[in-house]
Formats: structure tokens, sequence, C-alpha cells
């Protein structure tokens, strides 16, 4: 089971969480023994729907890397921080392990707005692999991130839904912060190389339960396309409201936040007409994919969290930061960015090579079938 249960409180650095979180006591204890590395995920709020896939999949990726000899010589253990919480707390957590010498490196799946907090508040310190898809443009020093761009998800998947559909009117329905806001500035660039146009746009908080208003709105719009840029529970209530409406017969969605867990939180009577787009699919038949699934399923059974886009790249954040200074053969995040280029790793997602602190990977488009996505082209 994930691990963010707590410990007996004791006593503790100033800024570290009390009570500790479990696996934090031993870090302490034995911090030459082992590298402890941060995972930051969603332990609550609309993300927290996939955080249990996220804390899984990074589990297996560090006992894997520890049957290999761990990296450097020393042990991976995780320290979970919950990504879920407001960005200014999370930061101050993250930093404040960092500061003690409790972990040497951070990953994880969290929104933008709490990487944009953390990054300048561990920069030059440790590394720090972020593995959520966003909006582009990180250039924090010792930054280096796993997913996907809208350049090489959200344009190809546009083009090729205007080219497959004839889609000519999006509508944008996002949250109200930092990656659908800058990703939509994006969007509008792409709907014109399509020959399409954005015909309106939408913004909510997160949390956001009532969506009568924004159906209202893309209604009146006549869009023939809506760009979903909505994180987990928020997506599933939309994907709900969307089909009771009525307009999942008219109006196709196209999302680049849409996993498994989601999918099946949506229900099947929701999912007509949806696309999503990303580097990983659970349905993917690939042998690296087939390999993944068997380990996941013989370590956590049948009954785990199911396995999804946004899990899977924490199993890659913690391959890819074991990569880095194993590469490096130093801690130091100067050594690290120096051979960073250098950078390759199998995983899930095949072969993987790091170019300017991202990491290339091949990208697909999968419409939504019921409860599964079917891979219907590599973009």
């Amino acid at each position: 089971m994930p691990r963010s249960d707590r410990l007996v409180p004791g006593p503790v650095s100033p800024g570290l969480p009390d009570p500790l979180p479990r696996g934090l006591s031993e870090l302490l204890g034995a911090s030459g023994e082992t590298l402890g590395v941060a995972l930051v995920v969603p332990m609550q709020g609309p993300a927290g729907i996939f955080g249990p896939s996220c804390e899984l999949c990074a589990e297996l990726a560090v006992e894997e890397v520890n049957r290999a000899g761990g990296v450097l010589g020393r042990e991976l253990r995780l320290v979970p921080v919950d990504g879920g919480a407001a960005p200014q707390r999370v930061a101050a957590e993250v930093e404040a392990l960092v500061s003690a010498g409790v972990v040497h490196g951070v990953t994880g799946w969290h929104i933008s707005s709490v990487r944009q907090a953390v990054a300048p508040r561990i920069a030059d310190r440790v590394p720090y692999v972020y593995t959520a898809l966003y909006e582009g443009g990180e250039r924090t020093d010792g930054v280096f991130l796993t997913s996907e761009t809208p350049d090489v998800q959200l344009y190809p998947a546009m083009r090729t839904l205007a080219r497959e559909r004839r889609l000519r009117r999006w509508f944008i329905v996002g949250n109200d912060y930092v990656w659908p806001r800058r990703t939509a500035e994006a969007a509008r660039r792409y709907a014109a190389r399509c020959a399409a146009r954005i015909c309106g746009e939408s913004y909510v908080p997160l949390g956001t339960r009532d969506f009568a208003e924004v159906l209202r709105r893309v209604e009146h719009a006549d869009a023939d396309a809506v760009l979903m840029l909505l994180v987990g529970n928020d997506a599933v209530r939309f994907n709900r409201a969307f089909a009771r409406y009525g307009l999942d017969r008219t109006c196709v969605r196209l999302s680049t936040l849409m996993d498994e867990n989601m999918l099946l939180g949506s229900g099947a009577a929701a999912t007509h007409g949806l696309y999503s787009t990303a580097g990983f699919f659970a349905s993917l038949v690939t042998a690296e994919n087939l390999d993944f699934h068997g380990q996941y399923a013989r370590r956590f059974g049948v009954d785990a969290p199911p396995l999804g886009s946004l899990g899977e790249s924490c199993y890659e954040g913690v391959l890819l930061l074991a990569a880095l200074m194993e590469r490096a053969r130093s801690l130091d995040v100067r050594d690290i960015g120096a051979s960073a280029e250098a950078v390759c790793y199998e995983g899930p997602r095949g072969l993987l090579r790091m170019r300017r602190r991202h990491m290339r990977q091949r990208i697909y488009l999968a419409e939504a079938r019921g409860l599964e996505f079917d891979v219907v082209a590599q973009l």
C-alpha cells in the first residue's frame, strides 16, 4: 500500500513535518547508507484520484533500482510528500528535507503551481525530476523533465483530429492556474495552423463541482471540439456533466491529462467522443509495457489502482533520477547537469534519451472506448 501514513511524533528538525512520514526516521539514522528521494505526489484535492498509483509506480521503480545495486552503491528510499497541499507548504516541506540532508533528490507528479514553488527553493542543491506533463519553458537549474509538452503532445493531436474529424471550432475549458493558461496560449497558435479557431475559453477553480454555466457557454459557442485542461476529479465531474447535457453527441473532447483512473471515475456513459494524448497508455501493446504490467501485478496484486500515464510517469521519474546520478557518478547538481545530455534509459515507454533536460519519447493519440483507451495513432 502507499506509504502515506504517519509515525509516532518525535523531535524533528525545523521545517520538517511533525509527525514524520514513514521511512523518514530511518533515513535520519542511516543517511550514509541510503539515498533519500522526496516523492511529491497528490494525496488530496482533485489530483488525489491518481496519487495512489503514482506512489506504487515509484515504489516499484525504487525496488527495481535497488535490486540492481542501488545508485552509487547506496539504496534508494522514498520519502512521501503530499503534493496536493498548498504550493508554498509543499515547497517548505521539500526544502526542509533537503536542508536537513534527508533527501538527495526530488521527483513526482504534481501540478505546475507546486513545481514553480519548489524549484527555486532547491535549485543547485539536489536534482529535481518533474514527471507531469506541463506547459513547457522550465529553465531552473537542476530541474529535469520526463513528460510531455504542448509542442510534441497537443499540436500533433489537434492537427490529427482537425484532419480526421474536420474540427474547426475549439472551446477551451481549464482550471485556473499556470498550466491551463499557458497551454491555451499555445492552443490558439496551433488552432490557426490547423485552419481552425478558438471560439471560447472558460477557466474554473481547482475543485469545481458545478459546470452548468461552462456547458452553456460551450453550447452557445457552437463548438465542435473542447480542449479539456482539467485536473483529476474536476475532469471526471466535467465528463459526467458533459454527457448529461448531451454535448457528447455533437462535440469531441480532447484532453492532455486523462489517465485510466480518471476514465474509470468518469464512467462508460460519459466517455463517448473523448480523446487523450500522452506518451503512455496502459493499453499499448509493446514488450516494455507488457513487462511493466506483469511487474506491477505481481508486486501489488489485481486489486491495485489501475496503471495509467500519470502513475507510470513516477516510475519514469525514479529511473531518470537514478540514471542521472549514475551517469555523473556524483550527487552534485552541477556534475549531473554537465552529463545529462548523455543520459538514456529503458522503461515502459521504451528507450528514452535526454535533450535539453527533457526526455524525448513517442506520443500517442487514443480514443476512449467505454472504460478503456484505444490507441488510434502515433503522433
